[in-house]
């Protein structure tokens, strides 16, 4: 009867606990602002969208941390189709910056192009910009961390 009742509870309460350990595994990081890292190209960088709403892309060395961009070369087109809003970017600091603002709204589709040279061939990341806030990691949906549907 023991035995029985051992592993019926096995049976019931092991997916639980594997499941939660699966979460904590599937973790995704962000990068040093709390955007979302893209590692289509190499050095990896991280989108991150400012409280002004503009696009803030930060290179990324082998630890994760920032380094310092170069002579990278990025455009992004997002927002409405019927009127799409472009953005090219330009040194700030050690990053690259938007020369203007994300269209409004709260869930706007993005499509990233970078060279991580001049003459290199470009990267295409497309995604959807969702700026509600996660609720179980709290960073904004484009950047969350748990592995759920977003």
């Amino acid at each position: 009867m023991k035995t029985k009742i051992s592993i019926l509870l096995a049976i019931v309460v092991l997916p639980f606990l594997n499941a939660a350990e699966d979460h904590d595994k599937a973790k995704k990081e962000t990068g040093p602002n709390g955007g979302r890292v893209v590692t289509s190209v190499t050095p990896h960088y991280e989108f991150f969208v400012t409280p002004e709403k503009k696009v803030k892309i930060t290179f990324l060395g082998e630890d994760g941390k920032a380094v310092p961009a170069k002579d990278q070369v990025i455009t992004a087109v997002g927002g409405d189709r019927a009127a799409p809003t472009k953005l090219t970017f330009a040194k700030d600091g050690d990053s690259l910056l938007s020369d203007k603002p994300m269209p409004e709204g709260k869930e706007l589709p993005i499509v990233v192009q970078v060279k991580v040279t001049p003459d290199a061939k470009s990267v295409t990341e497309k995604f959807t910009v969702n700026l509600a806030n996660c609720p179980e990691c709290q960073h904004p949906e484009y950047a969350c961390t748990c592995d759920h549907d977003h």
